[in-house]
């Protein structure tokens, strides 16, 4: 398993440094953030090292988003939100803040007045078709 000692994440899969457990398994950690959003706001972590989305091997991902399942289905249960952001950032211009690919899981109320979401504006469609077809170009490779 891959482990950078200057990540805090990895400290924290380590035990050197403390955190508020909810759920472990082999691949996968999941502890509460200390810096939350909204109450119940969780991060669940591969327990291997990898920057971003970029780094992180696939089944590494898949364990993953199914222990963020879990986790969401906890947070529901306990704390009946109106809704649940799985959030996943890279990078700084995604407000990447910790190098250790992570989920965020979310509770919301509709009167969290958490800026996340962005307001529906329809695009140009014939400029949204050119910019699918160029990605989908890199996918077939």
């Amino acid at each position: 398993m891959t482990h950078d000692p200057d990540c805090l994440f990895c400290q924290i899969v380590a035990g050197d440094l403390p955190c508020f457990k909810l759920f472990e398994d082999a691949d996968t950690l999941a502890f509460m953030d200390i810096n939350p959003a909204n109450p119940g706001h969780a991060l669940v972590i591969p327990k291997a090292h990898s920057r971003d989305v970029h780094e992180t091997p696939a089944d590494a991902l898949g364990a993953a988003i199914v222990t963020a399942q879990r986790i969401a289905g906890a947070l529901q249960a306990e704390l009946a939100p109106d809704g649940i952001n799985l959030v996943q950032a890279n990078g700084k211009g995604a407000a990447q803040s910790v190098l250790h690919f992570h989920m965020h899981v979310l509770p919301r109320r509709l009167d969290d007045d958490l800026k996340l979401n962005w307001g529906l504006k329809p695009g140009d469609m014939q400029a949204i078709g050119a910019l699918a077809e160029r990605i989908a170009s890199r996918l077939s490779a």
